[in-house]
């Protein structure tokens, strides 16, 4: 078994004339807790979503445990828990029926689907919700439910987009320490966030995506090395990100002139 349970090789993805990732390669090992960074439209999440099999990538390639992400997407998702930046719901279910219906998709039993959301429901701080129709919820509700759904069949890797918008402080800091206790219990978890001193305090190692590309990916101190800097993951992050986008713009050919 490969020390990575991800492993991306040459992915990219087109839209017309549009890049919105080029030659990506990434490797997470497993039972690490890992960031992946980025400005807006950098591709973190095109890069998810062809991780979960709902893009098909234009070229390169994308495995999960050894499965192909795409081909083998329904397999990919027992292994995988998504937590998408903004979850969407059935208006008109309540919490506690989404969840459910969630569980079930899983082959969970209703007594399993019990024994492990409500330890779950209360943690996070839902219980006062799970009666109340989805229509009804908060982004940060949204977030919380989309969190317990994501983490019912107890998947070996968890993939979360941003996964503290939404969320006050005290939800934010709950949220922290869940995902170092179920990375110390085996899990491996893949997010994106913009919250760098989150992400410093949270992750040993992280990758920055620029304009599609792979810009860095290391720990924190090779981070350093790469970027010469000395102080904060912010600094690194826009050191790196300037660099990335002068060479990005290095590269684009010359407009003719208006005499050529």
């Amino acid at each position: 078994m490969s020390s990575s349970i991800v492993e991306v090789r040459g992915l990219s993805k087109q839209y017309g004339a549009f890049s919105a990732l080029s030659e990506l390669d990434l490797d997470v090992p497993r039972g690490e807790l890992f960031a992946l960074l980025g400005p807006n439209g950098a591709g973190k999440t095109t890069t998810m979503r062809m991780l979960m099999g709902i893009l098909k990538a234009s070229a390169g390639s994308a495995r999960i445990n050894g499965l192909d992400c795409f081909r083998d997407r329904v397999a990919v998702k027992r292994l995988v828990g998504f937590l998408p930046d903004e979850p969407v719901f059935h208006d008109y279910l309540r919490g506690i029926e989404i969840i459910r219906f969630v569980g079930g998709m899983h082959g969970l039993s209703a007594s399993e689907i019990n024994q492990r959301a409500w330890p779950l429901i209360e943690r996070i701080e839902l219980s006062d919700a799970t009666e109340e129709y989805a229509v009804n919820y908060s982004r940060g509700m949204k977030k919380k439910l989309g969190l317990v759904c994501s983490l019912l069949h107890e998947p070996e890797l968890l993939i979360l987009d941003e996964p503290t918008s939404g969320l006050d402080p005290i939800a934010t800091r709950g949220l922290n320490a869940l995902l170092l206790e179920k990375v110390g219990a085996g899990m491996t978890v893949l997010l994106s966030s913009h919250l760098l001193d989150q992400v410093q305090k949270l992750c040993r190692r992280m990758a920055i995506i620029s304009r599609g590309r792979l810009a860095a990916v290391g720990t924190l101190e090779e981070l350093r090395q790469r970027a010469n800097a000395e102080s904060s993951l912010e600094e690194i992050f826009f050191a790196v990100a300037a660099e990335a986008g002068a060479q990005a713009a290095s590269s684009q050919p010359e407009l003719p002139s208006p005499e050529s």
